[in-house]
């Protein structure tokens, strides 16, 4: 790709760093783990992302998942500009709150109830809360490497952004939080034994990702879910699956379709905002009737289900659902394709359906946060940055997740794929 440069953005960034900390809202859009300054997006059309100096891209981060119909949706736009006309927010319940949950109760039956708030850590932080409320125990188990939104009590050996950062732990957490939570090893259903032993009557939940998608995509292990559901039960714990990723992405209903594994409880994000600020979290109609008003385990947020989010994940949600037979093997087709790109680069690759991540510097796609932790680092910041120079525009951290959607042609996937060839083999070549 003959770029334009990228003149507007380091000033972009430069203003920002005045202002915002590091420069940023979220710490992985700050391009520190790639050794870039971050490209500043001035719009979005389908597949494709345009940045403040006019470069064009095809992008594969789609908001970090949520865009599965791609940038301006033309359904979803037309649905927030009919909501925002009506009113932005009211503090008061409307019809459409109604409508989301049921859309997503339809989808995941393991839904029987369903609370909406505004954000996958909301919903995560508010599910254990539920978990901990319903048992009487308050100890959780997560996983190295998976991580689950900055709730104080989740961010010990977490994933996305801290990996990138390098820092597990976050400071500012109380000692007294995080020794709640107990850490297993992705995979490890031994570990998860032992810590249930250990701790016999104390666990609330058992949080996961069934997916892990915030250390790199790295897949369950066969049984490793149904293990989870097996040692949950036999210890009066509940499973609580982290769909904030995967939720409407490895299926029309998530990773417990995909895997055939019932959670107790499951949180939402992502694509059931169709891109605006929205998540869920719902499960067993006896657990989520302990929810305020109708329980004691208090929740609560003014934005809650904000009625333009709610037009913009029921045109989303609703279309998954018409076209489901459709879509959803296209999004296999089209990961597959770029999953074989990878492998003919000779490059460690793990895919589950629209969700990918290339590992360099690994004999074989990594099982757990040790094996993630090894990968070659440098190698990846190669690839990325060969990459953008072809106009492809990737997760700017190894611990990410390629996120293709519907928007994408075939033809844009396969330039895509001549590009991940090349940008492999630059970033695969003896370093001096």
């Amino acid at each position: 790709m003959k770029g334009k440069g990228t003149k507007n953005s380091g000033r972009l960034f430069a203003a920002a760093q005045n202002i915002l900390p590091g420069g940023v809202d979220s710490p992985v859009r700050a391009f520190r783990a790639v050794g870039r300054t971050p490209l500043f997006i001035r719009r979005g059309k389908g597949a494709r992302i345009f940045d403040a100096d006019g470069n064009a891209y095809t992008d594969y981060v789609m908001s970090w998942g949520p865009l599965v119909f791609g940038h301006a949706y033309p359904a979803a736009v037309r649905a927030v500009r009919r909501a925002a006309g009506r009113g932005l927010s009211f503090g008061a319940p409307t019809a459409r709150e109604t409508q989301l949950a049921e859309e997503i109760a339809f989808a995941c039956p393991h839904c029987e109830m369903v609370r909406l708030v505004s954000s996958g850590t909301e919903a995560v932080m508010s599910a254990v809360r539920l978990a901990r409320g319903f048992t009487g125990r308050d100890k959780i188990v997560k996983f190295a490497g998976c991580y689950h939104g900055h709730a104080d009590g989740l961010l010990v050996r977490a994933g996305s952004g801290c990996l990138t950062g390098g820092v597990p732990d976050s400071l500012g957490v109380p000692a007294a939080c995080a020794g709640d939570t107990l850490v297993a090893g992705y995979n490890d259903l031994q570990g998860v034994r032992r810590l249930l032993e250990e701790y016999r009557g104390q666990v609330a939940c058992v949080v996961v990702e069934p997916v892990a998608a915030n250390m790199g995509v790295v897949p369950p292990q066969e049984g490793f879910l149904r293990g989870l559901r097996a040692l949950c039960d036999g210890h009066g714990a509940l499973l609580l699956f982290d769909e904030v990723i995967t939720g409407f992405r490895v299926a029309y209903g998530g990773a417990a379709e995909r895997y055939g594994v019932t959670p107790d409880l499951a949180a939402y994000g992502k694509i059931v905002g169709g891109g605006m600020p929205l998540a869920a979290y719902g499960g067993r109609r006896e657990i989520m009737r302990l929810v305020a008003p109708a329980g004691g385990v208090y929740q609560a947020g003014t934005l809650s289900g904000n009625p333009v989010a709610t037009a913009a994940g029921l045109a989303v949600l609703s279309r998954l659902r018409e076209g489901r037979a459709r879509v959803y093997p296209r999004l296999e087709a089209l990961g597959a394709r770029l999953e074989g790109a990878f492998a003919a680069a000779g490059v460690a690759v793990s895919r589950v359906g629209s969700l990918l991540t290339p590992f360099f510097g690994c004999a074989r796609p990594p099982q757990n946060y040790e094996e993630v932790l090894a990968c070659d680092g440098a190698a990846f910041s190669a690839y990325f940055s060969a990459m953008l120079a072809r106009g492809q525009y990737v997760a700017p951290s190894p611990y990410e997740a390629m996120f293709v959607s519907a928007a994408h042609t075939a033809a844009q996937v396969e330039r895509t794929c001549r590009a991940v060839r090349e940008s492999c083999a630059a970033a695969l070549a003896p370093r001096a």
